[in-house]
């Protein structure tokens, strides 16, 4: 799979979706009125090593003017660059295929759109991050423009994800970050003003795609209050969290591959939203304060429980 990480080469994971594309173009008859042959009409150009939201995409040419009718590659970078913020919010895994499929079309002999479907996934869960900062998802993305997914396209790469028992990973709106505490005491506050407190271990379980896979360690889980929700629930409900919430927990793990945290947060219907997290090591106010949790009263505060 294509990835966004700043670290990771690309194009040793991209070749499974390109490999994929160029056999269905071999299998493929006469282009249909939408995928019309551009060698008269475009030329092929490396992708500048500049241009970051496709430079190492899994293929090196693209095709300028590409599908966005951009005619500059000075046009081409300044427009995709207004979109890395977005793949920073890692809101869908194929986010960045998508938008390179538009942005740096791959050099064939033929006009090869994204298929419906991905445009759809893409939007379905970037779209809603999208609009926290007040952005529309812009008409020339409109996804009913693209091929339906039985002709010649590009696919989504993570329908596996899609079907399987996981949810799709989602950015949330929040910028959640872990907490500097002060004092003891304002952990303790801070606990008393949450629904819920645990002490958590969180692993990394996948480090190859665009949106890591984290577990909750079931050994590992403290509950220093549970509120509205049952002690062995509690669990489930913070694997979901792990689960929806990419952004969040890629900002709590800072790129390690395990860590214990101390989450509170609040309950919302069907999920729950943490609002503090706290990392254990070498943190000696949370020690404190998770030590004098068991005797601490807080003040009593109508709906909450302890």
């Amino acid at each position: 799979m294509v990835t966004a990480r700043g670290r990771h080469h690309p194009s040793r994971s991209g070749g499974p979706w390109l490999l994929g594309l160029l056999v269905r173009l071999l299998l493929w008859g006469s282009p249909g009125a939408w995928a019309s042959y551009l060698r008269r009409s475009s030329s092929c150009t490396p992708i500048p090593h500049h241009m970051a939201l496709c430079y190492d995409i899994g293929y090196s040419q693209m095709r300028i003017p590409n599908l966005l009718e951009h005619e500059t590659m000075t046009e081409v970078i300044q427009q995709s660059a207004s979109w890395l913020p977005l793949l920073a919010r890692e809101c869908h895994p194929d986010a960045r295929i998508f938008l390179c499929s538009l942005f740096a079309p791959i050099c064939l002999d033929r006009l090869i759109y994204p298929c419906r479907s991905l445009c759809e996934a893409v939007k379905r869960s970037c779209a809603p991050v999208m609009a926290c900062y007040g952005y529309p998802w812009p008409e020339i993305l409109n996804c009913s423009k693209f091929p339906a997914e039985h002709e010649l396209c590009i696919a989504a790469v993570s329908t596996e994800e899609n079907s399987s028992s996981r949810r799709m990973p989602r950015a949330s709106c929040k910028d959640c970050e872990l907490e500097e505490a002060s004092t003891a005491r304002e952990i303790l506050e801070n606990l008393c003003a949450d629904d819920f407190a645990v002490k958590i271990r969180i692993l990394r379980k996948n480090t190859t795609t665009t949106i890591s896979d984290f577990d909750l360690d079931p050994s590992r889980v403290e509950v220093l209050k549970h509120g509205p929700l049952l002690r062995t629930e509690i669990p489930a409900r913070l694997q979901q969290w792990l689960d929806i919430d990419a952004t969040c927990v890629h900002n709590i793990m800072r790129g390690t591959h395990a860590g214990v945290f101390v989450v509170s947060g609040e309950v919302q219907s069907d999920k729950v939203v943490v609002n503090k997290a706290y990392a254990w090591q070498k943190n000696r106010n949370l020690h404190q304060a998770v030590r004098r949790w068991k005797h601490h009263r807080c003040p009593e505060q109508p709906g909450r429980k302890v």
